[in-house]
């Protein structure tokens, strides 16, 4: 009987398990959707139940495939996404709260705490992470000083994948991707929490659960009644897994220093492996989920790229049903303008903004409007401006001095189009590859958990997909596109203090 391996991603709308086979192939997929609870302006939320349904159901998915036989699993392995504050979970493990995950922005008032009162340099210097909302940390200390009961009962901070994998074992262990992800309280240098830092942001070391183990290693074995429940062999390895954008990276071919994935769907992720930490970048740090002892995950993202396009569609089509047929119509249009929509920049700042800019309250903008534009230049402009946010997190990167792979290779469903990949490979400068098969997080959990089989070795820069070349840089507009890019570049500082304005202004009826 031929060996299989089970890789699972909880995404922020769905969950998705893979069954590979030992050359790392897919044989059989099952999804499940769900919502995020967003209760409050700039909250969103999700208790850990929705997400072990989804997981137990995905599961039982994958094995119902008659090319699946249960008893030829292997191992599994748990990928998710950034769980912000973590799940609080009780003595008995049971959530409290719902887990404040990475799109919610509540802690702001803590962020600004820690500007006042912390030493952001050392911050940074242990961490290799600012201070910002996104972090954990920040959404920590929110949960601590805005809900006292729940932190009073609160024994452990869980991130999703971890609290899965316990769910599975009885065992619990936090991945170093997941700890170095929630910032603040993790040391990248010395890959453990920092009590230095813990205490100087008032938090409580003893509820970062102590056991910290590599995304490859198993946190233990599949316990009888779970086992039993799902169909799976019991005993099978349940390893540790991480975050979902740097397992999407790992899926893209990213094993060495130099490698770099874009990850382009609702939001955008674009990140890099090197070696060291990157203080004052604006990016994100952590310890990779291959070679995490050694290697570092360091990325970037746009909280709206494939998300501005849909709210363009929205807004501007709304008494139309057809987006397919839309964006066919768009594509050819757009495609038809020269670069620069007109001289029509996009800001895609619609839910505030992560790296470099790292503001909460930024907000989108079209810039240079005229009546010569029409809804093809907008549609292009709404393009161009995710590629320069895409740009904008690379220049940051360049600080890491590790100089990065010619291929930028794109994941996720913006590969579809054609003009974008182009306008893609324009601003940035570099030939974009794409990947026939669906490359995503699913695919790298499940090529972990081959590794830890002992069934492939991902340290050699094998590709479990066919790379195909889609767009190279065009040199003929590559000058416009550096001239706008400047441009884009300033419109944020430029703009900054009248979004600022215009977000603490209280409107009539507003809630708050």
């Amino acid at each position: 009987m031929p060996p299989h391996v089970i890789g699972i991603d909880i995404g922020t709308q769905s969950t998705k398990a893979l069954v590979l086979d030992g050359q790392g192939r897919i044989i059989a997929s099952h999804h499940q959707g769900y919502r995020v609870d967003t209760p409050q302006p700039r909250w969103a939320e999700q208790w850990p139940d929705v997400w072990w349904q989804a997981v137990v159901a995905c599961i039982k998915g994958c094995l119902a495939s008659q090319d699946v036989e249960p008893a030829s699993i292997q191992a599994l392995c748990i990928s998710s996404l950034y769980g912000g504050s973590g799940i609080p979970v009780d003595e008995a493990m049971e959530p409290l709260h719902p887990c404040l995950i990475w799109m919610d922005r509540r802690a702001e008032p803590q962020v600004n705490w820690v500007r006042q009162h912390v030493d952001l340099a050392r911050l940074e210097a242990v961490t290799g992470n600012g201070v910002d909302s996104y972090y954990g940390f920040t959404k920590m200390m929110w949960l601590k000083q805005e809900r006292p009961d729940i932190w009073a009962r609160t024994r452990y901070l869980v991130p999703p994948n971890n609290y899965m994998a316990w769910r599975l074992t009885g065992e619990l262990a936090v991945d170093h991707s997941s700890a170095g992800n929630i910032g603040g309280v993790y040391d990248l240098i010395s890959r453990c929490w920092s009590e230095e830092m813990t205490t100087a942001l008032g938090l409580d070391t003893d509820k970062l659960p102590p056991r910290l183990v590599d995304s490859g290693d198993a946190v233990g074995s599949l316990d009888a009644t779970m086992a039993e429940m799902l169909g799976l062999p019991e005993g099978i390895a349940v390893v540790a897994g991480g975050v979902d954008a740097a397992m999407a990276t790992l899926a893209g071919g990213a094993t060495a220093p130099g490698h770099h994935v874009a990850m382009i769907g609702t939001s955008m992720c674009w990140g890099m492996i090197n070696q060291q930490p990157t203080p004052g970048s604006g990016l994100i740090s952590f310890p990779h989920v291959l070679n995490g002892e050694r290697d570092i995950y360091t990325f970037g993202g746009a909280l709206t790229a494939g998300a501005s396009v849909a709210w363009y569609l929205d807004t501007f089509f709304a008494d139309r049903n057809d987006h397919g047929d839309i964006y066919a119509e768009l594509e050819a249009l757009a495609a038809a303008l020269p670069p620069g929509a007109n001289r029509l920049l996009f800001q895609p700042y619609l839910m505030g903004e992560r790296s470099p800019v790292w503001d909460a309250r930024a907000s989108a903008a079209f810039i240079g409007l005229d009546f010569t534009h029409r809804r093809e230049h907008m549609y292009r402009a709404v393009l161009e401006g995710v590629a320069f946010a895409l740009r904008h997190n690379m220049q940051a990167g360049a600080s890491t001095q590790v100089e990065l792979d010619p291929r930028l290779i794109v994941v996720g469903g913006v590969t579809q189009s054609d003009l974008w990949m182009q306008i893609i490979a324009d601003i940035t400068g570099h030939p974009v590859y794409t990947y026939r098969e669906n490359v995503e997080a699913a695919l790298g959990a499940g090529l972990l958990a081959a590794r830890h089989q002992g069934l492939l070795s991902l340290d050699d820069g094998e590709l479990h997909g066919t790379l195909i070349e889609r767009a190279i840089p065009n040199p003929d507009t590559q000058a416009t596109y550096d001239a706008l890019f400047q441009c884009y570049c300033d419109l944020y500082p430029a703009l900054q203090p009248l979004m600022h304005r215009l977000d603490s202004i209280e409107l009539p009826g507003e809630v708050t």
